[in-house]
């Protein structure tokens, strides 16, 4: 098991009780290096919508736990948010919660010169996503070749 996903994995774990207490919902976790930092970063949700205030909350008590659990050997940055409107769609639950919603989806390599999808998201299996465009016409998508799969804006 790679470094960061040990790290995300004992994330998880030490905001199970934080989030339970507060009925709030873990959407993901991630232990990422950017710009030479590293950066632990948890998105969490609830079922009206997110405040600073509980942003606050969780991050406190997660950053209490992990200075007493000390697992992390790298000096990193805590951030605590909401996975936002446009939010990725990485998990089984994330794609099964947004059955019928447009999504973008980038793929690594072209098909037919093209990177880059957006359709209503319709079916999703262990292999593939599936989507259907203005047209009704499907499109199924090895999740292999996806680089990203997130929720489109609409204004």
């Amino acid at each position: 098991m790679a470094k960061h996903d040990e790290y995300e994995l004992k994330t998880e774990k030490l905001l199970e009780p934080i989030l339970a207490a507060n009925h709030f919902e873990l959407y993901d976790v991630e232990y990422v290096k950017e710009g030479g930092n590293w950066y632990l970063r948890a998105y969490i949700d609830k079922e009206n919508g997110f405040t600073v205030d509980d942003c606050v909350l969780v991050s406190r008590a997660l950053s209490d736990l992990l200075d007493k659990h000390d697992f992390i050997t790298d000096s990193y940055v805590l951030e605590v948010s909401s996975p936002g409107l446009g939010r990725q769609l990485k998990r089984d639950k994330h794609f099964e919660k947004s059955i019928g919603e447009e999504v973008e989806i980038k793929l690594f390599k072209a098909v037919n010169k093209q990177k880059e999808f957006v359709g209503v998201l319709v079916a999703f299996d262990l292999k593939t996503i599936t989507i259907e465009f203005e047209d009704n016409s499907k499109m199924e998508i090895p999740r292999a070749d996806i680089a990203m799969v997130r929720l489109t804006l609409d204004f």
